[in-house]
């Protein structure tokens, strides 16, 4: 095999796991949205959560991208993770579509005759002024980059009828009976991990098997062994993840360890029910001791591809037909090995939604991004309550208390705004379409004005420390006024609060709320503002006193007017 041959095949596996990315890509830009909603609403129970699961892989090409949306929803509380495992357990089912498609048209039928002139619909439509078309001319092109790679693999890849001395080493390797079972169980493990897509192994694996490179009962260990591969992958992306993300991950290790460890038990009669179902369809049977794909015979070739596809299917719908009476125990078992933070408060001033993994599918990562910022809104309303609590604090030790939380707050205001700035700026350099393209610049705007928020109560904080400094001191009815206009301030992180979620359910259509709530903050400094200037005009008050007051009071209008902003910049970029 020359150096040529060998970089074409590398090439080609390229341009295969490019397709994939792309179609996939392409797909999720074209119907993200919708199938986000179809996943929240398709998971009462654990058999629509595992019909949900099959039915959007089936969809996307891609199980990563349904484990990154279950996430998401989990994180969000819009699914709890008995349900979620339910998804992932359907979405390993939805994967072994891929399998059937590639066997089907790229081996039997070889679409790659059509790839080329497809290719012209795809720059068509690539090139088009509508947001929609665009992403369907993505997918074309995907879907063409996709079967072109694998037609180049199958040239690239040498006969080895040809090359005697390989071919006796590739039988070797074969020929240890249970131990050759687990080294090429081992080999599709690896393979995975190297690859990072247990699509494109599965590509590999059945030009392997088509090309007489390995006998059937291998590429099916090796398949087995992808099984392993995709689940240590997903564990990598979530290990600096959330602890509901390293749970959904570690579900999807049960599923799949569990369902190899009963295949390898019943390794022999599982094939041969495969191929008795096999022979049904009027093929060999390629679990038979005499089975040997040849160059000579289509009808074996055809019958080792569908063999391998059926087992891949059977594999994870017997899996799934056992363990989906067992998920609370999985949910149990993953929640026992993987414990929450004993510190909960420390955990909440952490990213609580945004995990590793989800920048390859830059479309639904979005929904991450969201939540953390809803989280990021909660977190910002917890430093108002400690602003209205010094207010009114006179006890040194209790006051210094509140001060540093103030100053706690807005170091956390500025780390939350930074990560998710980050995750964002990540995000932004993926591949996205124009709608989100355009919700991403609204959130880092809306990530902004938190941050500013987090200012706002360290201010607070600083203006008492700088009168507390003077000796001055606040009447019982200063105090109150400070109260009711902190009070009229967290109605309007309320209703803000309401807008982020609606927005984030794509039901925004007005803010009004957000507007009066506006317009209450205004009217009552206005109305605090005049009664001070009054009173200091008559001597009424102490002039030093009452700037202390008057720039608390400014500090908290100021709080208002950021909250306006945020309800704004979601109207323009969520809004119906």
């Amino acid at each position: 095999m020359g150096i040529l041959q060998i970089f074409t095949l590398l090439g080609a596996l390229g341009m295969f796991l490019y397709g994939m990315n792309l179609m996939s890509s392409g797909l999720q830009k074209a119907s993200g949205n919708k199938l986000r909603g179809f996943l929240s609403a398709m998971t009462s129970n654990p058999f629509k959560g595992v019909l949900t699961g099959v039915g959007i892989t089936s969809i996307i090409q891609s199980s990563s991208a349904t484990t990154v949306m279950v996430v998401s929803f989990v994180n969000a509380g819009l699914l709890t993770l008995h349900q979620a495992i339910g998804v992932i357990m359907g979405a390993n089912i939805g994967t072994t579509v891929t399998a059937w498609l590639v066997a089907w048209l790229g081996f039997k039928a070889d679409i790659s005759i059509l790839a080329v002139p497809l290719m012209l619909f795809g720059f068509l439509f690539s090139n088009s002024k509508k947001n929609q078309r665009q992403n369907i001319g993505e997918l074309i092109v995907g879907f063409c980059l996709l079967f072109l790679g694998l037609s180049f693999m199958k040239e690239s890849v040498p006969d080895l009828n040809q090359t005697p001395e390989v071919l006796e080493f590739v039988k070797t390797w074969s020929s240890y009976g249970f131990s050759s079972v687990l080294l090429f169980l081992a080999f599709g493990t690896i393979l995975t991990l190297v690859l990072q897509s247990s699509s494109a192994t599965m590509a590999i694996t059945l030009i392997m098997l088509s090309m007489g490179w390995i006998p059937f009962n291998m590429a099916c260990a090796m398949v087995l062994g992808e099984n392993i591969g995709t689940t240590i992958t997903a564990n990598i992306a979530a290990a600096v993840g959330n602890t509901q993300a390293k749970r959904a991950a570690m579900s999807h290790t049960i599923f799949n360890l569990f369902g190899v460890i009963w295949a390898l038990i019943f390794f022999t009669p599982f094939l041969a029910l495969v191929g008795k179902i096999i022979e049904l369809f009027g093929l060999p049977n390629p679990a038979a001791d005499d089975f040997a794909v040849t160059s000579a015979t289509a009808a074996t070739g055809v019958a080792a591809l569908y063999g391998l596809s059926m087992l891949h299917t059977l594999f994870n719908t017997i899996n799934t037909g056992i363990l989906v009476w067992f998920i609370k125990y999985i949910e149990k078992a993953v929640t026992w090995i993987i414990k929450s933070p004993k510190n909960q408060e420390s955990e909440n001033f952490r990213l609580k939604y945004i995990t590793a993994g989800n920048l390859d599918t830059p479309e639904l990562a979005t929904e991450q991004a969201f939540d953390e910022i809803i989280h990021f809104a909660e977190i910002s309303r917890k430093g108002l309550g400690y602003a209205k609590a010094i207010i009114s604090e006179t006890n040194p030790d209790k006051f210094k208390e509140l001060r540093d939380k103030l100053i706690k707050y807005e170091e956390i205001s500025d780390r939350i705004e930074f990560e998710i700035a980050t995750f964002l700026n990540a995000l932004s350099a993926g591949d996205i379409s124009e709608t989100t393209s355009k919700r991403v610049k609204a959130m880092y705007k809306i990530i902004g004005e938190l941050e500013s928020l987090g200012d706002s109560g360290e201010s607070i904080a600083r203006i008492l420390t700088r009168k507390n400094s003077y000796n001055k001191n606040f009447d019982a009815q200063t105090i109150q006024k400070l109260e009711e206009l902190a009070d009229v301030v967290d109605k309007a992180y309320e209703v803000m609060l309401i807008n982020l979620t609606t927005a984030h359910d794509g039901e925004l259509t007005d803010i009004t709320n957000a507007y009066k709530a506006e317009e209450n903050i205004n009217t009552l400094r206005n109305s605090l503002r005049d009664t001070e200037i009054d009173d200091i005009e008559h001597n009424r008050k102490s002039y030093q006193t009452s700037v202390f007051y008057l720039d608390l009071v400014s500090q908290l209008e100021k709080m208002g007017d950021y909250l306006i902003n945020i309800s704004q910049d979601l109207h323009r970029s969520f809004g119906k």
